[in-house]
């Protein structure tokens, strides 16, 4: 290998080799070493790249603005950045995600690449810090420990506002089926027996409030990540950053991000508090709590097809079984259960991480990070797959579930009003023995007239509050 295939860079353990074509730098090799733990390195989470150059941006702006940079290495950091969030060098952004160091690596991953960059902007070769460095220039008036936080908050920020628009998709689907299926009745049940009658529309309109529900949880949730910390340096009192760096990198950073972005008001107690994160990993588990209840729902109406309920038919979309043929399986709903299970497991690291911090500083938030991306991401993959591949195409069983309705005991509730507790009691009872229906039980027993009981067992009554006035006097 030619001598040019490397170039020599120095930190405080020593000189080392590293890639001439690399945009990173020493600090980074040695946290490519260091850190072997998940494969999943910082370019595969392109809104916290984005985000480390959105930042390294307004602190460029806001310490020239303060006469701490001269224009022209302002110009060439701020035109690598610029380069960065538009989505060059990438690739170049190589540390794992999840790190020691509090994210110290990721840092300085952010800070050579702009470096190298902007270096090679003002003509320059790669390396040469003596012109521009990466810690005095790039980092100026910034630690890990704001930009870090700072950097996660907008990369979730954008995340969760994906993951909003997608679960909108999927809840515009439900909402769809609520409304092609608002004519058909069926039996509702109550701890798996049957309970009265409803509406399939009833139940798939449901599906669909729960998740607009939590589309206003996580908007609400979203607020609390606006608060950033930048111009805390290291613990929060803000050494080495001019007394006006925090208001003005603010400022710059929101009108590069177009998030409405305010400073904590105590950068101390942000520096060390990870509370934010901490709620939007619980209202992330609270959409996958609920999302895998209607998954489960949607996996026991379409059991069967002629054992189970079959009260519903999920679109086939692959062979269910290696062994018996014809089996067709719903994989749809159980990749999003386990997506689920998964975000409920994220959600327990993420408090322990968020409980593990000491004093000053929280030392595991790359493990928050990994975990709380992930679960935007796969939550987001989940709804999708779940609206394109299966809710769309569900169809109803209609005489099924008409029929299940017909034959069930659970019609009997309907006339206590008219026959009292104790005679729907009995009929219920003699039905069950008998397998006899409650209707001609009702007219056999001469409990309500036929006229009366037709009135009052019509489907379109039976799934909403209805007047009593033909109750029977006593």
């Amino acid at each position: 290998m030619s001598e040019t295939a490397f170039r020599l860079e120095h930190d405080l353990l020593g000189d080392r080799e590293v890639p001439a074509y690399a945009y990173y730098g020493v600090h980074t090799l040695r946290a490519v070493e260091n850190f072997p733990i998940s494969g999943q390195t910082l370019a595969t989470c392109p809104d916290l790249i984005r985000a480390l150059a959105s930042i390294k941006q307004a602190a460029a702006l806001a310490n020239r603005e303060l006469g701490l940079l001269d224009d022209k290495r302002t110009a060439a950091i701020v035109a690598a950045c610029e380069e960065i969030r538009a989505g060059a060098l990438h690739d170049q952004f190589v540390v794992d995600l999840v790190q020691g160091g509090a994210g110290t690596s990721t840092n300085m991953n952010a800070n050579e690449v702009i470096a190298n960059r902007a270096l090679e902007l003002l003509g320059h070769r790669r390396g040469d810090y003596g012109r521009l460095h990466p810690n005095e220039h790039v980092n100026m008036g910034q630690s890990t420990n704001d930009v870090y936080p700072t950097s996660l908050k907008i990369a979730a920020w954008f995340g969760i506002g994906r993951l909003i628009e997608t679960m909108g998709v999927l809840r515009r689907a439900f909402e769809a089926k609520a409304e092609e299926f608002a004519d058909i009745i069926k039996m509702g049940r109550t701890q798996l027996q049957d309970a009265v009658p409803m509406t399939l529309g009833q139940e798939f309109g449901t599906y669909g409030l729960m998740l607009a529900e939590d589309e206003a949880r996580l908007a609400e949730a979203a607020g609390l990540i606006r608060e950033i910390n930048m111009g805390a340096t290291a613990i929060g009192t803000g050494i080495t950053a001019h007394p006006l760096y925090a208001g003005i990198v603010c400022r710059r950073l929101a009108e590069i991000t177009g998030i409405d972005l305010i400073t904590a008001p105590n950068l101390v107690e942000a520096t060390q508090d990870c509370g934010a994160f901490v709620q939007l990993s619980g209202v992330l588990k609270r959409v996958a709590v609920k999302l895998s209840k209607t998954c489960n729902d949607l996996r026991l109406l379409s059991s069967g097809p002629r054992a189970g309920l079959n009260e519903i038919n999920l679109p086939a979309r692959q062979a269910g079984s290696s062994i018996m043929p014809g089996k067709v399986n719903p994989v749809i709903p159980e990749v999003v259960n386990q997506v689920a299970f998964e975000v409920i497991g994220n959600d327990v690291t993420i408090s322990f991480a968020a409980e593990a911090g000491q004093l000053q500083l929280n030392a595991f938030e790359p493990i928050i990070a990994y975990s709380l991306f992930r679960s935007v991401e796969h939550l987001r993959a989940a709804c999708l797959t779940l609206e394109k591949n299966c809710i769309t195409g569900i169809t109803a069983n209609r005489e099924r579930l008409r029929a299940s309705v017909e034959q069930s005991i659970g019609i009997v509730t309907a006339l206590n009003p008219y026959i009292g507790y104790r005679h729907a009691t009995e009929v219920a009872m003699e039905a069950h023995a008998t397998g006899r229906g409650v209707y001609e039980l009702v007219l056999e027993k001469g409990l309500m007239p036929r006229e009366r009981l037709d009135a009052v067992l019509r489907p379109e009554n039976l799934t909403r509050p209805q007047p009593l006035e033909m109750k029977l006097e006593p």
